[in-house]
């Protein structure tokens, strides 16, 4: 009678032989994740101890032995990190920008810290300790290496190359207390004021103006798009001779390594994709665009170079910064204007109209990044103290 073939992960009848200095090995056939039977032994100075340690051998192949992938527990981190890219690429869920970043914070904060360890070795007092060290570095830098972290050694444990994930355990990263910052409509003058300088061409210094500056300030200020949704505001998307002029916000400007500048399809989620009402000092900003502009396709930006091709974001920073340090005026971004427009809205008619202006899905989100808080208490508690306790006579 023929013995029934072992299923994967299992093993047979355990053998014993004994050394002449009185060790003991133990021996067992073991069916790997490949369907392949393979001789697995561990040794220890008496049977019981052999065995023992046999099993303990077997049940970690068990639980670890992969096929195809090529880690264990005693890989390196580096290997993990490979392996984890590889698999973002193959999975093609995330944008080039997106998956950059991840690459991007993985080599530049965990591998030169991990790059010397196994798996194994990296537990949840290691990954705690960097991290926490981190944070007092930097909260966002702590909190984008987290990230990358947890969906590497999830990887990893979805595999099975490892039991748990150590970030599961990590101490919660504490956010700094901050305030989003909002420009006054005074500091929103001064700003246009120092554009209009600029671009008028008094300016003693810096790059030659290309006129579209002041109008890019005017329509992130009239329909509060990030930069790159300005940037990539096509004649298609414009509607400023209808008795409401609006803007639809349908794609965003990214700038990829290595590849060429171009317009992306979605803003930075697919359900911020919206139609803004703009204000007349915006629908004025864009017609004086639209008259210069040479290529009357509809598919011709708003804001171009010379070449008809996508303005990068990272040239508007660099001018906004020339302009306005010319002009003395400090810290102001181009997603400052997007926090200015928020500030304004939320004061005149509530939060839930300024998140869905800013196409975010959580008002939350609007109140905890783009908010500037009003310090002002109502001041119709002046009045009614005066009622309750105001001076007879």
């Amino acid at each position: 009678m023929s013995r029934p073939r072992l299923t994967i992960g299992t093993f047979g009848d355990v053998g014993f032989q004994t050394a002449p200095n009185g060790r003991v090995t133990a021996r067992a056939r073991y069916r790997d994740w490949d369907g392949k039977s393979r001789l697995v032994q561990a040794t220890g100075d008496t049977k019981r101890a052999a065995e023992q340690a046999l099993k303990a051998r077997l049940a970690e192949r068990s639980l670890f032995q992969q096929s195809g992938i090529g880690l264990s527990p005693d890989s390196t981190f580096p290997d993990l990190v490979a392996y984890w890219l590889e698999d973002l690429d193959l999975e093609g869920r995330l944008s080039k920008t997106t998956r950059q970043l991840y690459e991007r914070n993985m080599r530049t904060l965990a591998l030169p810290v991990f790059k010397d360890l196994t798996l194994r070795e990296i537990g949840v007092a290691r990954c705690d300790r960097f991290l926490m060290q981190l944070a007092k570095q930097s909260y966002n830098r702590a909190k984008q290496a987290r990230v990358a972290l947890r969906l590497a050694f999830e990887l990893a444990v979805r595999h099975e190359v490892l039991p748990r994930n150590p970030m599961d355990h990590v101490s919660r990263l504490r956010k700094p207390p901050s305030t989003p910052n909002a420009l006054t409509p005074a500091e929103v003058n001064a700003i246009r004021a120092a554009i209009t300088y600029w671009e008028a061409g008094r300016s003693p210094s810096g790059p030659k103006p290309d006129g579209q500056l002041g109008a890019i300030a005017e329509v992130m200020l009239g329909t509060s798009a990030r930069i790159g949704e300005a940037l990539a505001i096509r004649r298609r998307d414009i509607d400023v001779a209808s008795a409401t002029p609006s803007i639809r916000i349908t794609g965003t400007i990214v700038s990829h390594r290595g590849e060429p500048t171009m317009r992306q399809d979605h803003p930075k989620t697919a359900k911020s994709r919206r139609t803004v009402a703009i204000p007349s000092f915006t629908a004025e900003a864009v017609r004086r665009r639209l008259a210069r502009l040479d290529d009357a396709s509809l598919d011709a930006f708003l804001f171009c170079s010379r070449e008809g091709t996508p303005v990068t974001t990272n040239n508007v920073r660099r001018q906004l910064r020339h302009v306005l340090d010319l002009a003395g005026i400090e810290g102001v971004t181009p997603h400052m204007f997007r926090r200015t427009v928020a500030t304004a809205i939320s004061n005149e008619a509530g939060v839930d109209l300024a998140a869905e202006l800013l196409g975010h899905t959580d008002p939350k989100i609007t109140i905890q990044h783009y908010i500037r808080r009003n310090e002002m208490v109502d001041p119709r508690t002046a009045a009614m103290l005066d009622r309750a306790f105001g001076k007879e006579g």
